[in-house]
């Protein structure tokens, strides 16, 4: 991965180039890798290292920011609340609970919603319509990663196939920050990428410690921006299954199902 380089070899005294400047200028000039060459391995490490730490996870949970700008409009709301995962013995489970609101300037309100994937059914709770929706994303018997099936709905990268990542953007470091503990990479979305019809690029922050991600800021088509923050993450920490269950508030209906056959029409 992109090693930055701070400098190269830097002056040579008029007195050792009149000794040996033949052989000093060809070592010099065929040992010292190039800025693009320093910048590219440095790169392959940090994506190496995510690629492992996501490899390596079992459970994570974690604060969330949600914020949605529309700079068209000069418009923007800001949800806040908390992430899930675990994975389980035949599939992995995530949730996503909204439990703020707050739009513009105008005061932060309570106001939950929630996300709940498990491989196949994406399970929206809706708590201000009182409705719950159940969409069938995959196969019964070919579950998914959660992490796979949840860039459908929120760009959440970075934490499932990560060896995909140069089939689907091209990737540029584009610093080191906060004493070179946080890495910031910039994502083009390549033309053949699954993510060709939502967004346009992606701003990706890895912690240099965890080598997770910690912030993910995305552009769509229309120029709208989603920027999410992943804050006092537990990673392989104790979690109980019992987080992912789902339960009927009271005064709802019952879930309406939505098979994946009805959603590919």
């Amino acid at each position: 991965m992109n090693r930055t380089v701070i400098g190269k070899t830097l002056l040579i005294s008029l007195f050792a180039a009149a000794i040996c400047w033949t052989g000093c200028a060809a070592k010099s000039h065929t040992t010292e890798p190039d800025n693009e060459t320093a910048q590219n391995n440095n790169l392959d490490t940090i994506l190496e290292n995510l690629t492992r730490a996501a490899s390596d996870l079992q459970s994570y949970q974690c604060q969330i920011e949600y914020n949605f700008s529309q700079p068209l409009f000069d418009s923007q709301t800001l949800r806040k609340g908390n992430l899930y995962y675990k994975i389980a013995e035949k599939q992995s489970n995530l949730r996503i609970n909204f439990d703020t609101i707050k739009h513009d300037d105008e005061k932060e309100d309570e106001q939950k919603e929630d996300f709940i994937f498990d491989g196949v059914w994406l399970t929206h709770i809706n708590y201000q319509l009182k409705e719950i929706k159940k969409y069938q994303l995959t196969e019964v018997n070919e579950p998914a990663d959660t992490f796979e099936l949840v860039r459908k709905n929120f760009p959440i990268i970075g934490f499932g196939k990560n060896e995909d990542l140069k089939k689907e953007f091209e990737i540029k470091l584009i610093e080191r920050q906060q004493n070179q503990s946080l890495f910031h990479l910039h994502l083009k979305v390549k033309p053949e990428s699954v993510y060709k019809g939502d967004y346009t690029s992606i701003g990706f922050w890895i912690d240099g410690k965890a080598h997770l991600p910690v912030k993910i800021v995305a552009v769509n088509l229309e120029e709208d921006v989603y920027e999410m923050n992943l804050l006092k993450a537990k990673v392989n920490q104790e979690l109980d299954d019992k987080v992912f269950d789902i339960k009927i508030p009271e005064g709802f209906g019952k879930p309406v199902i939505i098979p994946l056959k009805e959603k590919l029409k």
